[in-house]
């Protein structure tokens, strides 16, 4: 049972946000900044983040030449530009917020690697970078010459052509996190681990259910409004909607000795990446190779996709190179039909901020800033 502490100071805020990712801690942060008398609190499963926050590849990423086309495919112009505007204008906050130093952000360079079979891509570069202007103020692409790619030790089988991107850089994510938990509980923001919601009732009171383990006691907190920032583990409390849990493997090798390049890569249409780190390669990707046992909340490793990882390393990325892996996890990313994400009222008091594309470090600033704005609205 609740002591009269707990009860009187503890389980009474104007908003809870569910999930202390990118999207909850920015989503708490923003609202904090718009209204700093709310009383707000953060409520996180796990010790950690649960989802992708702290398992991506460090990638500050608006999307590559081969991925934007893709996408032009199956959107408008108008929706692509509105999510690589998402996209930048996270970034921008992101580095604006934490600074670039806390963060480790660097401009190492990104590079797309393109194969014998993507070619055409090269034909789409200017009209990319024209769609993407009125955004980055710039070129955001330029198609290297035959003597700068050759600078690259990357297989020469595989790499015909290289494209750069001028609008990306890359960063520690441990340290984003860090540093996102630090700003949270400078602005007074509570942010709760090991706090699992079971449910959630928003109607005729606001309320959130969470199990303590001390005799399966369930404690209710009660709130004003609820923002779920739960990105692949939505459909636990929303299962209607469009959202599909989408895991993604990554590698780190040991380091390598005499590491011959810096930035950070992609290659077929963004589904593969990797970068230099400490002196290792940091190599993640493959989902399309299954994308059935892939769409899945379950943290194990895909041997299938694993192999395909290991031998683009020996063969694309470090051909004639030895090294070793030394850690390989996986996180689980949210995707849909639409890549645009969820940020949205799903009942008077509930909010949902979701469905982030795998591009969570990019849009989860700006989502959560969206997000915040909409419940500063009506509170």
């Amino acid at each position: 049972m609740l002591s009269y502490w707990e009860r009187s100071a503890l389980t009474h805020f104007d908003v809870i946000v569910v999930g202390s990712g990118i999207t909850g801690l920015s989503t708490a942060i923003s609202l904090k900044e718009k209204k700093p008398h709310l009383s707000v609190a953060v409520f996180e499963r796990g010790v950690l983040p649960t989802g992708a926050s702290t398992r991506n590849a460090g990638f500050a990423c608006i999307g590559s030449v081969g991925e934007i086309a893709d996408d032009l495919q199956h959107s408008s112009e108008s929706e692509v530009l509105q999510l690589v505007e998402l996209r930048w204008k996270g970034l921008q906050l992101l580095r604006k917020r934490l600074t670039d130093k806390n963060i480790c952000y660097r401009e190492n360079g990104s590079y797309e690697l393109i194969a014998d079979n993507e070619l055409d891509v090269l034909e789409k570069v200017d009209a990319v970078n024209n769609l993407l202007k009125s955004v980055t103020s710039k070129n955001a692409f330029t198609l290297l010459s035959k003597k700068e790619s050759e600078r690259f030790s990357f297989s020469k089988k595989h790499t015909k052509a290289i494209i750069q991107n001028h609008c990306e850089g890359e960063l520690h994510t441990g340290e984003m996190m860090k540093h996102l938990h630090l700003l949270a509980l400078q602005k007074g923001i509570i942010v709760f681990t090991g706090c699992e919601v079971e449910n959630i009732e928003a109607e005729p009171a606001c309320t959130v259910n969470v199990k303590r383990n001390l005799n399966n006691e369930t404690i209710t907190f009660h709130c004003q409004k609820i923002v779920l920032c739960t990105n692949a583990f939505t459909p636990k409390f929303l299962p209607e909607l469009d959202i599909q849990p989408g895991r993604g493997l990554v590698l780190i090798t040991k380091p390598i000795e005499s590491l011959s390049f810096k930035g950070i890569y992609h290659f077929d249409k963004g589904y593969y990446y990797f970068r230099e780190i400490d002196g290792r390669v940091l190599f993640g990707g493959g989902r399309n190779e299954d994308f059935v046992s892939e769409s899945t909340t379950n943290f194990a490793v895909n041997e299938k996709i694993y192999a395909s990882l290991m031998e683009k390393m020996q063969h694309v990325i470090l051909p004639s190179v030895k090294f070793e892996v030394d850690m390989c996890w996986a996180g689980i990313m949210a995707f849909g039909k639409k890549k645009k994400p969820l940020i949205e009222w799903v009942s008077e008091n509930v909010l949902l901020a979701a469905r982030m594309g795998g591009m969570g470090v990019a849009i989860g600033s700006m989502a959560g800033e969206v997000a915040a704005s909409k419940v500063a609205e009506k509170i």
